[in-house]
């Protein structure tokens, strides 16, 4: 189930230590857990902020972070925004 085809032949995948989803479910974890609902942070700062130091996200790659807050998009906990600078994400 962490194993993903990135080529219709199936030549070249991809294996992932966590799904998406579930990167998604720690990264709103932390949020919740430091009352940081309805706050806005770059990708930068979630991947590699000193906010997030120490915990299991910090350091994600960025195309998998944006998976994971893609999963969390789709449940309504966060949304993905464009800022000046590159992206960021509101949770809710």
């Amino acid at each position: 189930g962490n194993l993903e085809w990135l080529d219709k032949n199936k030549t070249s995948f991809l294996i992932m230590w966590r799904r998406p989803e579930e990167w998604g479910k720690l990264i709103y974890q932390w949020v919740s857990k430091n009352g940081l609902t309805n706050s806005v942070f770059t990708l930068y700062e979630l991947a590699s902020g000193d906010d997030t130091e120490g915990e299991e996200f910090h350091g994600l790659d960025e195309a998998m972070l944006l998976r994971a807050l893609q999963a969390l998009q789709q449940e309504h906990k966060a949304e993905i925004i464009t800022l000046d600078d590159g992206r960021g994400v509101k949770f809710f």
